[in-house]
């Protein structure tokens, strides 16, 4: 296991290229499921401004950028639990093993967001996405999560 400061350092870009392939993936589900590639990306805003603002499909600073700001936050915080625990298996593992290590994560992700979290904190994104859009959010979230380790093993 890695130690929390390697961790810590790997977290942001592997939170970045998880908060960017899932917010890529939340704006193709919301075009094809609602019409608007931008209102899923809204939902986090709930956080700050009521449950209403997981509702909204329009572009806007108030809702947009918070619901992104807080998304790439809980990204980075889930890369760097993936990094602690699973990193050392993306440096000397299978490539099998690093995409199940991401998966995994995904779905520890997705279980605490939507049965251990209150409502008031929960993503917002199944306010506008169905169980299978948000299926290919979390696929899209693990994907990103591996990306950076499997880019990784191509340098060292």
């Amino acid at each position: 296991m890695r130690t929390w400061r390697e961790s810590l350092h790997d977290a942001w870009l592997t939170g970045a290229s998880a908060s960017l392939l899932s917010t890529a993936a939340l704006g193709i589900c919301g075009r094809i499921e609602q019409g608007t590639a931008v209102g899923p990306n809204n939902g986090p805003s709930q956080w700050l401004w009521g449950e209403q603002a997981a509702f909204e499909r329009r572009a806007t600073l108030q809702h947009t950028a918070a619901g992104y700001a807080i998304h790439h936050l809980m990204s980075t915080f889930w890369a760097a639990l993936h990094e602690r625990l699973f990193g050392g298996v993306a440096a000397t593992g299978s490539v099998p093993q690093t995409l199940a290590a991401g998966a995994l994560t995904s779905a520890l992700a997705c279980f605490v967001d939507y049965r251990l979290t209150p409502r008031r904190l929960r993503p917002g994104f199944e306010k506008q996405l169905s169980r299978t859009a948000l299926f290919f959010v979390y696929a899209a979230f693990a994907a990103g999560l591996v990306l950076p380790q499997l880019v990784r093993r191509l340098r060292v």
